[in-house]
């Protein structure tokens, strides 16, 4: 009697208070199968598991075809010469220095004193010979080997590009207009080329852009007259001071014959085209042609980004007689050009052309890959006021659209990181590497109605400012490295020096930076 209470009372615990039975069955039997498929997924995922996914930047490929054992160079000097595309070589220096966390030759502004004759006070940080290693140094600058020597070692690598002095003049034209009195008072390009002395006045500031720009650029006398002797004093000049002179229209090739000059990873000489144009932009017709990709340089301050106010290109359709007289208009750069042609294609005769071409096709396998994993759409540029980052919205020139890139969504922190630096604009790369190497520069926000006054402040802290002359920055110092500046104290052009522990420069309305 007693045993069947108990077992009465069993069963109702276990079917009243607990659930009945059954319920409890089939939970034994879900929790076994749960278990069970656990066990098997364990299985199923040490034998199916891959590795995480690397960035394309860490793949073979990114090192391209072996440069035996060669060591890279580390100290570089490369006169970035006007309307070349050196805007884009000097993008593959940034990046290479901040990836291997290199010292940068910095402008105090954003060009080393051009286009005065370089002076080493102009760097930023430099205080004496050899004081400081310095290891790129890449601005524009009018070349001037005895003070560059002062700031990079001994061992520097040098080098520069040159280009088709008529490409050149018509991509100068187009940018320069409103700049260079010789072009501005001209109905258009094929009208100067016409009759060149009667609208240049070599006294005048900013016709250096009218007449034999690469010779101006390596530090020569661009308006002398030419002769034969005198072009060869030159070239002799720039091949003792130079160890490479790239050529533009053949720029594929000049990134490989870089690659091996400097022992560098391929990667480090792929690029996208920075600072092209818009094909056809409102109120522009007619013109085309690749050199306008280039016609507004990659430091164009009309603005920072914004919605620009297309301008009516100037003519720059020319006949083949008027181009003839460009070339002996610009006679010193058009021998320039001929004679360092010839010796790049020796060099390439040297390389090799069959491996020129496997290589130079690797490099733009590489650039597509690169582009299809980094931009959004595949790398078709986009207007500045598009690109939702403004830290990477180009500068306009006012003149045309400047186009600039939209990084790909998704992407992890290390192809991010690298694809930001390839399409990062000169300007903000400039004020990046600034803010590294003087982390003590603080930044000053810009007061409210400041831009309306012609000042702003540019990433990393540096001030922009108007200038009338329009003539580029104009260094008005005393950040480290640089000279005090006096009270009343002028500058080249008897523009007025101000005290201050910042650098100014040419503002938003009135500057053009080259």
């Amino acid at each position: 009697m007693l045993l069947r209470r108990r077992a009465r009372m069993l069963r109702w615990l276990v079917c009243g208070r607990w659930g009945p039975v059954w319920m409890w069955k089939a939970l034994l039997l879900f929790v076994a199968i749960a278990f069970a498929g656990q066990l098997l997924g364990v299985i199923f995922n040490k034998s199916s598991v891959q590795p995480a996914a690397r960035s394309i930047f860490s793949s073979p490929d990114a090192q391209g075809p072996s440069l035996g054992s060669c060591q890279p160079h580390t100290h570089i000097m490369f006169l970035k010469t006007h309307k070349t595309a050196s805007s884009t070589v000097l993008n593959m220096l940034y990046r290479f220095g901040e990836e291997r966390n290199l010292r940068f030759a910095l402008p105090l502004g954003y060009q080393l004193g051009y286009p005065l004759p370089f002076n080493a006070h102009r760097v930023k940080g430099y205080r004496g010979p050899r004081a400081v290693e310095f290891h790129i140094m890449g601005n524009h600058m009018r070349f001037n080997k005895l003070e560059v020597e002062k700031v990079m070692p001994a061992d520097t690598f040098y080098f520069s590009i040159i280009r088709d002095p008529v490409a050149l003049a018509e991509s100068s034209f187009a940018y320069y207009k409103e700049v260079a009195p010789a072009f501005r008072k001209t109905k258009g390009l094929g009208d100067f080329a016409d009759d060149p002395k009667k609208y240049y006045d070599p006294r005048l500031r900013n016709n250096h852009y009218a007449r034999n720009l690469l010779w101006f650029d390596f530090g020569l006398d661009h308006n002398a007259n030419f002769s034969l002797a005198l072009a060869q004093r030159g070239k002799a000049m720039i091949r003792r001071a130079f160890k490479l002179i790239l050529v533009s229209e053949y720029f594929d090739q000049s990134m490989i014959l870089l690659r091996h000059a400097l022992c560098w990873p391929l990667d480090a000489v792929v690029s996208f085209s920075l600072n092209a144009r818009q094909q056809k932009p409102s109120g522009i017709g007619g013109i085309s042609g690749s050199w306008v990709g280039k016609a507004a340089a990659a430091a164009g301050v009309g603005g920072r980004g914004g919605r620009s106010q297309a301008k009516t290109l100037p003519n720059l359709s020319l006949t083949e007689e008027q181009r003839e007289k460009l070339r002996q208009w610009n006679a010193l750069d058009w021998y320039l050009y001929k004679a360092f042609n010839k010796t790049f294609w020796e060099e390439i005769d040297r390389f090799g052309h069959a491996q020129m071409e496997q290589e130079v096709a690797l490099l733009r396998t590489r650039r597509e890959d690169l582009a299809r994993v980094c931009l959004r759409d595949g790398g078709k540029p986009v207007e500045a006021h598009r690109i939702r980052d403004k830290n990477i919205r180009p500068f306009q020139s006012g003149l045309v659209k400047i186009l600039g890139y939209e990084l790909q969504p998704g992407l992890d922190n290390i192809t991010r990181t690298a694809c930001l630096r390839m399409i990062r604009p000169e300007i903000q790369y400039k004020d990046v590497l600034d803010a590294k190497q003087f982390p003590r520069a603080l930044a000053v926000q810009p007061q409210p109605g400041q831009q309306s006054q012609g000042l702003m402040v540019a990433a990393g802290g540096s001030f922009l400012r108007p200038d009338l002359s329009r003539t580029g920055e104009r260094l008005v110092g005393g950040e480290a490295g640089g000279r005090t500046v006096e009270e009343g104290e002028r500058d080249w052009d008897r523009s007025r020096l101000i005290r201050s522990n910042q650098t100014l420069m040419q503002g938003q309305d009135k500057g053009r930076l080259r």
